[in-house]
């Protein structure tokens, strides 16, 4: 993991602070429905405060292509973040550059936040336009990425700013590389990974990756499916992607030269179809009917994983062990995550789990708050998961000497 400047002995006082954040939070008839990132990104925007700072927050909202659309204003976050900072009164800008935008930054007090309108109302942004981070950079004096769920596009606000103002990552962000530095980079061993999801062909990058930086794998969902179908068993009509058997198979070949575990399931819940109170039963591999889907991992097999875990020191999760959005096929997710959580909560395994399926299967089962830390960047914690270089931690690192 490359090296970054934190805010720790930063003097911001007086200074103009541009904060990349990343407010795409869900909104229903203009209003926020779920304000968790404007929460988390408060730590950082409060400690500049307290310092001083005049903080102005730069973020995006859905795809609007370079336009303005009135449905993807910044305007509906403004009250929401007040009440995140305490109550404390937000300025908003109606444009993200210009006139407008350096009206409201220049009667900032120190200590005062203002909220800029949408950055992808300008194509510039998305572009990586040199001129409009040119126009950026007027408005700062000092930036801080505290948005990784973006640093994996090189956008304007992401690698531009970084490249022409004093650069920082915010405390979100120093979280978030320390908590992937700390699962892969140097982590404590023994490390096991446990990638589910649906398809291996979506995670080849992630498994090639990993399999250098641990010493179990345990693999799930649907993708143990192909896994169990390269080793000669019949899965039904379960979902596999049979054209892979011999992509398995090679994984599977180099993770023993590696010296890796591989954990498949060794039992399965399986159903004729897929719907919430589908009959279903807890079967042994060889007994997997040819009109069964596998839906589950069954309990021994969950009960094999959490033991394993249970030798472990450092875990890192990507990916449900099966169709956990409907009963009773949760329940294989479930025991394994509350298992993970036990451990980490009694200080024997360290955890960290990232994915949008992965941090709605965690909510699901009780304990997004037991683990040592969730990531809930999507994109960027899958792009960094395949081992590629993220444009906006790169430009951190850049500057960081």
């Amino acid at each position: 993991m490359p090296a970054f400047r934190t805010l720790d002995g930063v003097d911001v006082k007086g200074k103009r602070v541009l904060v990349r954040v990343d407010f795409n939070v869900p909104m229903q008839n203009g209003e926020v429905t779920d304000a968790t990132r404007i929460e988390r990104a408060a730590v950082t925007i409060e400690e500049l405060m307290r310092k001083g700072a005049r903080v102005v927050i730069l973020s995006h909202f859905g795809r609007p292509k370079g336009k303005v659309e009135s449905s993807m204003s910044l305007a509906p976050i403004d009250k929401v973040l007040s009440q995140a900072l305490g109550g404390v009164d937000v300025r908003f800008a109606p444009d993200c550059v210009g006139p407008l935008a350096h009206a409201v930054v220049d009667a900032l007090p120190e200590g005062g936040v203002a909220l800029l309108e949408n950055l992808r109302f300008h194509a510039g942004e998305e572009k990586g336009d040199p001129a409009f981070a040119d126009q950026l950079a007027t408005l700062g004096d000092i930036y801080v990425n505290d948005a990784f769920s973006v640093s994996h596009r090189a956008h304007a606000s992401v690698t531009g700013l970084a490249e022409r103002l004093p650069s920082y990552a915010g405390r979100l962000m120093q979280a978030e590389l320390e908590a992937l530095q700390a699962v892969l980079g140097g982590a404590d061993r023994p490390t096991a990974a446990l990638i589910g999801g649906a398809k291996v062909s979506t995670k080849l990058d992630v498994l090639g990756n990993v399999l250098d930086k641990v010493d179990v794998l345990v693999i799930g969902g649907g993708m143990a499916n192909t896994f169990l179908n390269a080793k000669g068993i019949d899965v039904g009509k379960s979902l596999c992607e049979r054209d892979l058997a011999d992509t398995a198979r090679e994984i599977m070949a180099k993770a023993e030269a590696k010296k890796v575990e591989i954990l498949l399931p060794v039992d399965a819940v399986v159903a004729k179809e897929f719907r919430a109170g589908a009959p279903c039963r807890t079967v042994a591999l060889d007994a997997i009917e040819p009109d069964d889907m596998i839906l589950d991992v069954g309990p021994a097999s969950a009960r094999a994983i959490a033991e394993r875990l249970g030798t472990c020191r450092t875990m890192l999760w990507n990916g449900p062990l099966g169709a956990f959005e409907i009963e009773p096929f949760d329940r294989g997710t479930n025991e394994v995550a509350r298992a993970a959580a036990a451990l980490t909560k009694a200080g024997k395994l360290k955890t960290v789990a990232g994915g949008g399926d992965t941090v709605a299967a965690l909510a699901h089962a009780g304990v997004l708050d037991d683990f040592t830390y969730v990531s809930t960047a999507g994109g960027a914690f899958l792009e960094w998961l395949e081992g590629k270089e993220l444009p906006g931690v790169a430009a951190l690192a850049r500057h960081a000497a």
